[in-house]
């Protein structure tokens, strides 16, 4: 008996897993959360992009872009590499665009997107 109370103490319950994942994914989505944060990243899916290409593409100043930019690479989905006096900056990884790209096609008004998900009437 004693053995029992044991293994149940060791066991973690099954919510215990998904709210570990949710807890270390909250700050990720939060990230991606602002409009600008997440334009540079649809921009990024397409190649990888300067400071400079950036605030040119979205219209946004280069401090501003910079600073959608750290919270983007402080969470690890995006990496800069220096070239010369400019930075360049990426995806983390390639298998990170795919979903970005997904989701934004979801989140279009086009009948594509509108089909994949609910939406709800006025």
């Amino acid at each position: 008996m004693s053995e029992r109370v044991d293994l149940l103490m060791i066991q973690k319950p099954a919510w215990s897993a998904s709210a570990e994942r949710a807890k270390s994914l909250a700050p990720l989505l939060r990230a991606l959360g602002d409009p600008n944060r997440l334009q540079l990243v649809l921009l990024l899916t397409e190649r990888a992009h300067t400071v400079r290409e950036l605030t040119d593409a979205t219209g946004l100043s280069q401090t501003l872009v910079s600073h959608h930019l750290a919270p983007l690479r402080e969470n690890g989905l995006v990496a800069v590499t220096p070239r010369g006096r400019s930075n360049v900056y990426e995806l983390c990884c390639e298998a990170f665009a795919d979903p970005v790209k997904m989701l934004a096609s979801v989140a279009t008004s086009t009948d594509a997107g509108a089909e994949a998900c609910c939406v709800v009437s006025p």
